[in-house]
């Protein structure tokens, strides 16, 4: 009566193994929300600013008020700051006439490496330099790529501090429902 047959430890085996694929679902659930809840300026008004463009014009984030604004900082040395700006310039060019506005904001200490990274990018959208790094710390950036969803009304809506192509659909998601605002 103590030791279990063949099919109770495969069963046992097979419980064990949805177990742990569950937890570590709920584990990342979990991860993403806090990410999101735990940003300080969530809920609240974006805070201004005006930063120069690599195309030359300033931006200032107050004439944006109205669309659907997405902040996405990046450094020049950032892997993954590559391949989420050419994601994000692919949401610009289907969301744009909808009223989505992209801005890529440089936080680089080498200006030289941060012009030289934005001038081989291939976006539709302004690539903004933040050499005092002012607006990387009003909005608390503690991670690259980091990236902020505004709403039409200028308030600070999601938060994602990182970018990983599996989670593209829940991006495209949340920028569908600002949109639809």
């Amino acid at each position: 009566m103590g030791r279990q047959q063949p099919n109770d430890r495969a069963a046992l085996r097979s419980r064990t193994a949805w177990t742990a694929v569950l937890a570590g679902a709920l584990a990342m659930a979990t991860l993403m929300t806090s990410a999101a809840t735990a940003y300080v300026l969530l809920g609240h008004q974006a805070p201004d600013f005006a930063l120069h463009a690599v195309g030359g014009n300033n931006v200032r984030l107050s004439e944006h008020r109205g669309d659907v604004v997405v902040l996405s900082f990046w450094g020049s040395r950032c892997g993954q700051c590559r391949m989420q700006l050419a994601a994000l310039d692919n949401s610009f060019k289907t969301y744009h006439s909808a009223g989505l506005q992209v801005f890529g904001v440089n936080v680089d200490d080498d200006q030289a490496g941060a012009l030289e990274f934005a001038r081989t990018q291939k976006v539709g959208f302004p690539l903004l330099l933040d050499p005092q790094k002012s607006v990387a710390r009003t909005y608390v950036v503690d991670n690259l790529p980091m990236t902020v969803l505004i709403d039409r009304g200028g308030a600070v809506r999601q938060v994602h501090r990182d970018f990983s192509s599996k989670f593209e659909p829940l991006y495209l998601q949340q920028l569908r429902v600002l949109l639809n605002e």
